[in-house]
């Protein structure tokens, strides 16, 4: 007598499973975190909350090796890509594409969106504002 339909059906669902089966096990032989130190599975989040694998304590260091001195002034050039009505905004830099925070108060000018203006950055409490701010012409 031949098997029906649903048999059938039934049998090729049991096969595909174990198929699916057999292949999560290869995946986790060879993905697995087995003989692995500790440090190698470890995942820190830094100062700006992105994940790390520098410890907390040499992300200090880089921290530091990468903040300006206080002395040095450095003007930076970028484009405003965002203005609210608000009269604050956020200034893309040119080579780093990171966002500066701009308030119309520090500006003697009304911004415009896709303006080229040249700033220094300023580091307070809430992050990195713009100040200094002039029109490139």
């Amino acid at each position: 007598m031949a098997d029906s339909f649903s048999k059938k059906e039934k049998i090729k669902k049991k096969l595909q499973k174990q198929k699916e089966k057999a292949e999560r096990r290869e995946d986790r032989k060879t993905n697995n975190n087995k003989g692995k130190d500790l440090e190698d599975m470890l995942v820190y989040v830094d100062y700006l909350g992105n994940l790390t694998d520098i410890p907390p304590d040499q992300q200090e260091k880089e921290r530091e090796k990468t903040k300006q001195p206080k002395n040095q002034t450095t003007e930076f050039k970028g484009i405003i890509t965002f203005i609210s009505e608000k009269g604050f905004g956020f200034i893309t830099e040119e080579g780093t594409k990171e966002n500066v925070f701009i308030h119309s108060n520090d500006v003697g000018f009304p911004l415009q969106k896709g303006e080229l203006i040249s700033y220094q950055k300023e580091e307070n409490a809430k992050g990195i504002r713009a100040v200094k701010v002039q029109k490139i012409q």
